[in-house]
């Protein structure tokens, strides 16, 4: 199929990019352009490629970034540009959403489309609440409603003395500022004032808020804890489900925000624990990996390899860096001889071992004295050449350690970070407008770069609550060089150390 001059309305399911299906990663992968709006998890456009052009439809409320007239005539012309073009909608495209509209201009305008189901929040949201939608034991049937009608205006197009009628379990969407109308409607219907509600906010994700009530009281409830939109209203006896079936709200980092500062391709693998354990992350990369300024110590180096006795990878980032210029020069990896390797950390091990290599000396922590230290119980580095590789700026102590133990060091840079200045999605504005309760740092650049974007003890000051978790102690020296202190720091220094950590922490304010 071509796929390009072609539209896909998919949806991008109800909050949790878990819950995103295959094949709208497999179109965002391949997309020109994406447009999206503002109930889409913005982690998802991570999935579309670097060049892509992303577009904020905007759709909350009644303020539209875009109208949809324009919106529709956008895809339109994108397609006709013989662009590949996904159109990202929160939920389902077909479910209150205007898909229908959106696929009708375009079937008017001879543009070809497909629209990908999502999962939608009218079955997630209770989900994620504790409340199944059907059960035997209280109903055999939902009905979903938009709320976005005033049912007491004559020329509304919803039968609410009808609905009240309708056994089975009803879902609201889009109901929250007009609940009190709804509520007293129904009710005036014939339905019992004391059926329960559950509204829920946000739902399937980590700043996820459920709050209860029956149709008498549901809107004061409202009114008391001010509950805004968006959410998914459920009315009925399902709702008594909660307290036994509430999976999601009792996560031990549920309600947690947490700050992710890690290169935007690293990120997940802390990003997935933290969001397996219900926090709410926030995903602000303040690094990112380029090429050294200089290359030319790295080819020197690469055309010198037999002549070392041992290569020191000292982070995940530079083995991938290495072999990136490695495998530009080289088609077999027995061309990097017999020189013996060492790890720093079960990381940069792991990363050696994804490319079938045998990591001779791992030591633990990103110390120079321990690495060091383990150097010398496994042999002497006298007149041994090491070829460390790392980043351009780096810690000195650890060549001037290995030199002072009789070895001949080439100090190499296979790869830089610099600041990562994008915000897809408006994720470091939502932070620097209301905090966190945790930021987490995996190296000294992350520390100075996103202090250089936020100003971190100014940050701190704004939001007292929150707290600092380092994953070792040169990390740990940079948050304090700002005239601050880590709240935990990891043990050991892995990402896996830091989850435990946070845990043990978390749990400890609970």
């Amino acid at each position: 199929m071509n796929f390009k001059g072609t539209v896909y309305l998919v949806g991008a399911g109800p909050g949790d990019a878990g819950l995103f299906t295959m094949r709208g990663a497999e179109l965002l992968r391949r997309a020109d352009v994406v447009v999206y709006d503002a109930l889409v998890n913005a982690d998802l456009l991570r999935l579309a490629p670097k060049t892509a052009e992303i577009i904020y439809g905007g759709k909350r409320s009644s303020q539209h970034a875009i109208p949809q007239g324009e919106l529709n005539q956008l895809l339109i012309e994108k397609a006709r540009a013989g662009k590949c073009v996904v159109r990202l909608k929160g939920g389902d495209p077909y479910i209150f959403g205007r898909g229908g509209e959106e696929a009708q201009e375009l079937a008017a305008a001879k543009i070809p489309f497909e629209v990908v189901p999502g999962v939608t929040s009218a079955v997630a949201a209770p989900n994620y609440a504790g409340i199944p939608i059907t059960h035997r034991d209280h109903c055999s049937s939902f009905t979903v409603i938009t709320g976005h009608e005033d049912p007491t205006k004559d020329e509304t197009s919803l039968d609410w003395k009808q609905i009240a009628q309708i056994p089975g379990t009803k879902i609201i969407l889009m109901g929250v500022q007009r609940i009190r109308e709804i509520a007293a409607s129904l009710v005036t219907h014939g339905m019992n004032p004391e059926t329960p509600v559950a509204m829920v906010r946000w739902g399937t994700t980590g700043r996820q808020q459920t709050i209860e009530g029956s149709l008498s009281n549901i809107a004061d409830v409202v009114a008391e804890k001010k509950f805004l939109p968006p959410a998914v209203t459920v009315i009925g006896d399902v709702v008594k489900l909660r307290g036994t079936l509430n999976w999601f709200e009792r996560r031990p980092f549920f309600g947690k925000r947490i700050v992710v500062t890690r290169t935007r391709d690293q990120a997940s693998e802390l990003s997935s624990q933290l969001l397996e354990r219900g926090a709410h992350v926030l995903e602000i990369p303040t690094i990112k990996i380029v090429p050294p300024s200089n290359t030319q110590g790295l080819l020197d180096a690469l055309l010198g390899l037999n002549s070392y006795d041992w290569i020191v990878f000292t982070s995940p980032n530079g083995v991938t860096s290495f072999f990136e210029y490695f495998f530009r020069g080289f088609e077999d990896m027995r061309d990097i001889g017999g020189v013996k390797i060492a790890a720093v950390g079960p990381a940069t091990a792991a990363k050696l071992k994804d490319v079938h290599l045998k990591v001779d000396l791992m030591p633990q922590e990103y110390v120079a004295d321990k690495i060091a230290d383990a150097f010398s119980k496994f042999e002497s580095v006298e007149n041994l050449k090491i070829l460390l590789l790392r980043a351009e700026v780096a810690n000195p102590e650890l060549p001037k350690k290995l030199e002072e133990m009789g070895a001949i060091v080439d100090d190499v840079a296979c790869y830089k970070t610099v600041p990562e200045t994008e915000d897809i999605g408006g994720t470091a504005a939502k932070l620097a407008e209301t905090g966190a309760d945790w930021i987490t740092f995996t190296s000294s650049s992350t520390v100075e770069n996103f202090h250089a974007r936020f100003n971190l003890p100014e940050l701190m000051g704004k939001f007292p609550q929150t707290k600092l978790a380092s994953i070792g102690p040169e990390t740990s020296k940079a948050i304090i060089a700002l005239g601050l202190k880590p709240t935990i720091e990891a043990k050991p220094h892995t990402i896996e150390g830091m989850v435990k950590a946070l845990d043990k922490a978390i749990r400890s304010e609970a």
